[in-house]
């Protein structure tokens, strides 16, 4: 494929919405998945159970996406699409 063909194929502008945490992926065994997340500012962390994330605490990671316990609430942030 063309360099430019891989480059249209790899990129879309605009995928991800700028100053909002996108989950881009998860990975690892079930019994201890990890996530890359992109924070609201640009920049990618890998990202544990346990771990710190928009004022609250990972509570869990499975092969759907993350959950976030916040204020007494568990809310799920999806994989992207």
């Amino acid at each position: 494929m063309p360099s430019n063909a891989v480059n249209k194929a790899a990129t879309q502008r605009g995928a991800l919405k700028k100053n909002v945490m996108s989950l881009l992926g998860v990975y690892g065994p079930q019994n201890a998945m990890q996530a890359l997340v992109r924070m609201p500012g640009g920049r990618v962390k890998t990202i544990k159970p346990g771990a710190r994330l928009s004022g609250g605490r990972v509570a869990a990671i499975d092969a759907d996406g993350l959950i976030v316990q916040k204020n007494g609430q568990a809310q799920r942030i999806p994989l992207l699409q």
